[in-house]
């Protein structure tokens, strides 16, 4: 921990545990700190990023603390749970220097992701260093987010080889934290996490319906790219039982990630019928996850790096449930599975 502490206040990068995915961060008030968090990630810059921050700091680098941003704190933080607020207007001067964020850290734009990690790593790093501190995922781009310190050096390794990664387990969450813009009324849902609309909805009441965000321009929140969370191999999604919408290839060895309740072999027969000689059981490579949506976002990521990273051609998963407990999940599927962007 000292080690780590020295790094971030000498505007170094640390791999850090939180309680939804392991964070890659840097002093959030050092521009050149931070964009070495783009560079290792190979981050596009209007992709903005949350900030961490210790509880004290809640109201520090923001114009104004709503009634509903309070009322989410209190409810959420230390949690899963970043809010998108109005920040001071960042000022390169050295009496502000520790009250203004730069604007690298919020892709040029007028607000910033703050949040209060629930992982005693993290909070005493917070604490410790005194530090805001920003940090998306600790992957490359658009890949699969990690849940151990070991996926954070089988991801960033080739590219940071002296990188600190502080191992705190296997993260308890499992997928990215709510983000709620209540810089604006209604507030908006801009990623959709554990935390669901609902509980949102309750405490800063009526909130707009989510949506997708092409991605034009400089972003509000980090996880609306269209694709995102991807493994290597192309993901199928196939509906519970049934056929998916456009037959995945029959060609080639797959992984299967599929609902507890759920027989793999009557997914693989209706998924391959005509040859099942060649789609056998044992030739795939077989994940359950529960069907418990807690327990199914907080082993789904370790699923597909698991599948991934054997011999499978392709990966089929077998949608969870559609309600508001499953929400965040299927985002995450949706956007995993979204096809890659054609390069010229």
């Amino acid at each position: 921990m000292d080690e780590a502490v020295a790094r971030l206040r000498t505007g170094r990068l640390v791999a850090f545990p939180t309680e939804t995915v392991y964070g890659l961060g840097a002093n959030a008030l050092d521009p050149e700190a931070v964009g070495r968090i783009f560079a290792a990630k190979g981050r596009p810059a209007s992709n903005p990023l949350i900030v961490h921050i210790a509880p004290s700091l809640a109201g520090a680098y923001v114009t104004d603390w709503s009634q509903a941003a309070a009322a989410l704190a209190d409810t959420f933080w230390p949690g899963p749970l970043t809010l998108v607020l109005e920040k001071i207007p960042y000022v390169p001067d050295a009496e502000l220097a520790g009250r203004t964020i730069p604007d690298i850290v919020t892709a040029g734009g007028g607000t910033v992701a703050l949040r209060v990690p629930a992982h005693p790593v993290a909070l005493e790093l917070l604490v410790r260093t005194g530090l805001p501190i920003a940090a998306p995922s600790a992957n490359r781009s658009q890949e699969v987010s990690p849940t151990t310190a070991q996926h954070v050096a089988d991801s960033l390794g080739p590219h940071l080889s002296d990188l600190l990664i502080l191992d705190g387990g296997p993260c308890q969450i499992g997928v990215e934290s709510t983000v709620v813009d209540v810089s604006v009324f209604p507030a908006r849902v801009l990623r959709l996490g554990m935390i669901t609309e609902h509980q949102v909805e309750t405490l800063a009441g009526r909130t707009e319906a989510y949506r997708s965000v092409s991605g034009e321009g400089a972003l509000r929140s980090p996880g609306q790219m269209p694709r995102h969370y991807a493994p290597s191999k192309p993901i199928h999604l196939v509906p519970s039982g049934g056929l998916p919408s456009g037959d995945p290839p029959s060609e080639g060895r797959y992984g299967l990630i599929r609902l507890g309740h759920t027989s793999a072999k009557g997914v693989r027969d209706e998924i391959a019928p005509r040859e099942p000689q060649e789609t056998e059981l044992r030739s795939a490579s077989v994940v359950t996850l529960a069907d418990d949506p807690k327990e199914y976002a907080r082993g789904l990521y370790a699923a597909l790096r698991q599948i991934d990273a054997t011999a499978v051609d392709y990966i089929v998963v077998e949608s969870p449930p559609q309600s508001s407990e499953w929400a965040a999940i299927h985002d995450r599927l949706r956007r995993a599975a979204a096809p890659r962007e054609s390069t010229p």
